[in-house]
């Protein structure tokens, strides 16, 4: 998920007069074909149905299981002028992109052009080196499996400060690692995990390096084989005004009243390169984490890597974090994938084995303010993967 700090959400929830942020907002048409007698239908829209009755704006879910796709949304993409939440608008991936960036590099280490084990001074320029406390200590495995101890650049006092003062601000990447610059490292390399993003801003970098551009590496590489036409990453200056993109809104007082954020928070997603950034349909993001486990993007010695998990010390299911992916267990099930939480946005993008179902879940609200709106709504994923797995 992409965390920001304590510091940052009471300087949201404290700061200036309501704004009022609004980016074009419009219907759009499915074009992939679902099953309308999939078996759990009713029980999905029926929770989704609850949570926008709770005040949740807008929620799309999309799944593929042995009986084919299903998709569906509730609530709105835009609630200003009552445009309904569809199952093919395009939602924001926040940290879900963070799987798309390891593919990528994963894909870089099956050519030969990257070891997993070479320390990252070897592929970053030195302008961004000297900017990293501990960069000689780090190894490109250790970026994307948040063991390398690297500070995070949003937890920065300055960066937030800035951030919320200047909420419409364009950063640079540079931006983001002039605010570590200095910093200690949080722990020795290797000796613990702790989700950092400037692992993910750092494995970006390293992309740009050896191929010229990460991003379209990304579009090539993962978007064009899988089918993707639905699917966004920094194709153009302006990759981020789509009309079917939806409308972003935050809790900032914490009082359930809800105000639209949608400039600041795209502003923020298209300043974000590796650690957030994408924007796709539902039906999209499933379809990237099928055709990952069916084989389609890597072959199954570096699959093996990916799923090597580094886990918290409580127990066999615990949550475990491998290369750009998690291991979330949900009663005794694993489950794969991400989530992803920003200022205007929430979702998860997952796989269950045990049932060979895939499922993406996105809302429009920011999921990392305390809110009476998200609190009600904290039993979602535990509902929906009840449906999925039984």
């Amino acid at each position: 998920m992409k965390y920001i700090t304590l510091l940052l959400l009471i300087a949201m929830v404290t700061s200036c007069s309501k704004q009022t942020w609004e980016i074009a907002g419009d219907t759009c048409t499915l074009t992939e074909t679902i099953n309308p007698d999939y078996s759990k239908a009713a029980s999905l829209q029926a929770i989704i149905d609850k949570y926008t009755r709770l005040g949740i704006p807008g929620l799309a879910i999309a799944t593929w299981s042995p009986e084919g796709y299903w998709a569906s949304a509730s609530g709105y993409s835009k609630i200003e002028t009552k445009v309904p939440m569809q199952p093919c608008h395009l939602q924001y991936s926040q940290s879900v992109a963070k799987t798309y960036m390891a593919v990528a590099i994963l894909k870089l280490y099956e050519a030969g052009k990257i070891n997993l084990d070479e320390k990252i001074t070897a592929y970053l320029p030195s302008d961004v080196i000297e900017k990293v406390t501990g960069a000689d200590q780090v190894t490109v495995r250790m970026l994307l499996n948040h063991t390398s101890g690297i500070a995070e650049y949003n937890d920065k006092p300055a960066y937030v400060s800035y951030l919320l003062q200047h909420p419409l601000h364009v950063f640079s990447t540079m931006d983001y690692l002039d605010y570590i610059e200095g910093a200690d490292m949080k722990f020795e390399p290797g000796s613990k995990r702790s989700y950092t993003n400037t692992n993910y801003l750092l494995l970006a970098l390293i992309g740009d390096q050896l191929t010229g551009d990460h991003a379209k590496y990304i579009r090539e590489q993962i978007f064009i084989p899988l089918g993707l036409i639905n699917t966004y990453y920094r194709e153009d200056a302006n990759y981020l005004d789509k009309p079917a993109l939806v409308n972003s809104y935050w809790d900032r007082y914490s009082n359930s009243v809800l105000e639209n954020c949608s400039q600041m928070q795209n502003v923020n997603v298209g300043s974000l390169i590796g650690d957030d950034g994408i924007i796709a349909t539902p039906i999209d993001y499933v379809n990237f984490l099928k055709g990952l486990f069916e084989g389609q993007l890597l072959l199954p010695s570096t699959m093996e890597q990916m799923l090597t998990f580094v886990k918290n010390d409580t127990g066999q299911y615990s949550y475990g974090y491998g290369l750009g992916i998690h291991n979330d267990p949900y009663k005794q099930h694993d489950e794969y994938g991400h989530t992803g939480g920003g200022i205007g946005a929430g979702c998860e993008l997952g796989y269950l084995p045990d049932v060979n179902t895939y499922f993406f879940v996105g809302l429009n609200m920011g999921t990392i303010i305390s809110s009476p709106i998200t609190t009600s709504a904290e039993n979602i994923r535990s509902e929906i993967l009840d449906v999925l797995i039984e």
